[in-house]
Formats: structure tokens, sequence, C-alpha cells
């Protein structure tokens, strides 16, 4: 079967896997108002997915639930552990997903200490043993990689090519270091050098950039910059989820119009993940909630709600 990587336009202009933001709710609000061409889910520990019980696993499938109108769809996980990683990837593929991706990039402390995440760029050989894993459990699902340019410097001239010797779908470099976070800007001056080492090996593999991106025009300016096969998109989606709308823009909105998507994406907050804390959705209500008078006042009474209820109200009282 033909990788679904292979059939999109380049560039393929992506949204990325965001902890306690790409969940269910999240994503079937981007794919009805500005639908990118791969969607992402949030990543999911697969130790906490095989080694947590009946009570986790239900939860992280939960996470990992989508809507049809969100394909292609990538399922992303984490694991040091090649056996549960190849377990991941049998149970994505059962679950219908286009894809599974390997977070190698995460720089998050909780996740260092398992060796996953940004750890991998440490352990090249550990990373080529769950690309193995990955592949060997996804079928014909193909296997791409997230990660970063290094670790505490750049290490792209040989990060880069040990991946490659086992030939993901895709690549996406972040384009900083584990040490920078995202404290400094992005050299995406690494993103082409990185299209170059590729060309030279004679890879198939994609090569994605990601950092900084503000809008679809930059996505697509950064692309032919760099060469690089397709850009992803994270931050720059937040209060904006007609990001990836080449018909509608974010400016031309009214107040209003922005209100009723963040009234639905509450609600289906709600409906979809029904035991999450309602203090998650909190973080998307500046975003939204910003570039007109009277903005800060709002959202400022709209972080003591507790639901989409009480949110709702709390629009139709003040605007």
């Amino acid at each position: 079967m033909k990788s679904f990587w292979t059939q999109l336009k380049k560039p393929v202009i992506v949204l990325a896997p965001m902890a306690d933001v790409t969940d269910p709710a999240f994503r079937r609000i981007i794919a009805k108002y500005g639908k990118p061409d791969v969607t992402w889910t949030e990543f999911v520990s697969a130790d906490g997915m095989f080694l947590g019980g009946k009570k986790a696993y239900d939860i992280l499938v939960r996470d990992l639930a989508y809507s049809e109108e969100e394909r292609p769809i990538v399922a992303q996980m984490f694991t040091s552990d090649p056996g549960r990683m190849k377990q991941a990837a049998e149970l994505c593929n059962k679950l219908g997903f286009d894809g599974f991706d390997i977070n190698m990039g995460c720089p998050a402390k909780t996740i260092e200490k398992q060796i996953a995440g940004s750890a991998l760029i440490k352990h090249p050989e550990l990373a080529k043993e769950l690309i193995r894993a990955a592949k060997e459990g996804a079928g014909d699902m193909p296997v791409s990689v997230k990660t970063r340019i290094g670790y505490s410097k750049n290490e792209i001239e040989t990060w880069l090519p040990a991946l490659l010797e086992v030939e993901p779908a895709v690549i996406t470099l972040h384009a900083r270091t584990r040490k920078e976070l995202s404290k400094v800007p992005a050299d995406w001056s690494v993103i082409e050098r990185a299209v170059e080492i590729r060309d030279e090996m004679g890879s198939k593999t994609l090569i994605f950039g990601n950092g900084d991106v503000t809008s679809l025009e930059d996505a697509h300016k950064k692309a032919e910059e760099t060469g690089c096969d397709g850009v992803m998109v994270g931050r720059g989606i937040f209060g904006n989820p007609w990001f990836f709308n080449t018909h509608v823009k974010r400016e031309d909105l009214s107040p209003k119009e922005i209100l009723d998507v963040l009234v639905e994406h509450t609600k289906l907050y709600e409906e979809l993940l029904p035991d999450k804390n309602f203090a998650v959705m909190k973080k998307h209500f500046k975003a939204y909630v910003s570039g007109w008078d009277g903005a800060k006042e709002l959202r400022m009474k709209l972080m003591e709600t507790k639901n989409a209820e009480e949110l709702g109200k709390t629009i139709r009282d003040n605007t």
C-alpha cells in the first residue's frame, strides 16, 4: 500500500501535536474552520497505555479519538521501550490511523527521565531501534518522527543521518535545540541544511520544518526558502481555527463570530472530554479573546467561569 504522504501536494502544511491542546475537541474545531493537510493527535504515553491498567488505557484511547473529517490523521506516541513502541503502533493501526509518529522532541523533564522525547537525541541507537520497532508494528501505516535539531547544540550533521538510516516516512525538525526550548528564534537555515543532508544521502524521507510559523503565507515562504517538503504549525494556531483556511482570515471576523466559535469549542470540550479539568480549556481563552476593545475585561471574566454554560452566559451578558 502506498503511503498517503507521497500523495499530498507539496509543501504539506500540517498541525503540530501539542499536549493539552490538540485534543479531540480542538482537532474537530480545526477540521471544521480551517483544515490542515494532515492533523496530529496530542502525544500519548505508550507506557501509560499498556502498563497503567484499564482506566489509564480508556483515558488514553479517548485522547486519541478522532472524527473522519480530520483525516489524514497521525497518532503520536512516546516510550523508550521498543517492545511497547511496537505494541503502540499495532494499536494505532487497529484504531485506523493514517500514520504513526514518534515523539523525539518533547523537553519535559518527566519524559526525558524515561529516555523519551528529546532525551533520545543523546541515544541515537535507541532512537533507531524505536523507529524499527514502530515500523514492525505499524504494518502498512507510515512511521514518522518529530524531533529537534540537537540537544545542547546543533547536531544536525550527526543526528539527522542516524534517523535517515532507518528511513522514516517523514522527519519533522523543530528548528531549535532542546536547550533553547522556545526562548530563541527558530533557525530555519538548519532546515535548509537538513534537506541537503537528506539529498546527499539519497533518502526518500520527507523533511518538514517547525518553529515560529506565523501564517499560512509564512509557511509557504519558509518551505520555498528552505526547500523542505512541508511545514508544521504549532503555537500560531492558538485562538485561530481559521489559520489553514485560504478563504477566511481571523482579522476579517467580528468579535461575535470569534466568540461564537469559542463557545462551540468549549461545549465540544465538555461533550467529548467530560472528566477532563475545565481549567485546561482556559488556555484558549486568552488567544481567542484578544484584538478588540474590551477583550481584556471580557477575558478576565471568562477566566472565572467553571463550565460552557457559564462561559456562554458571561459572553451574552458582556457583549
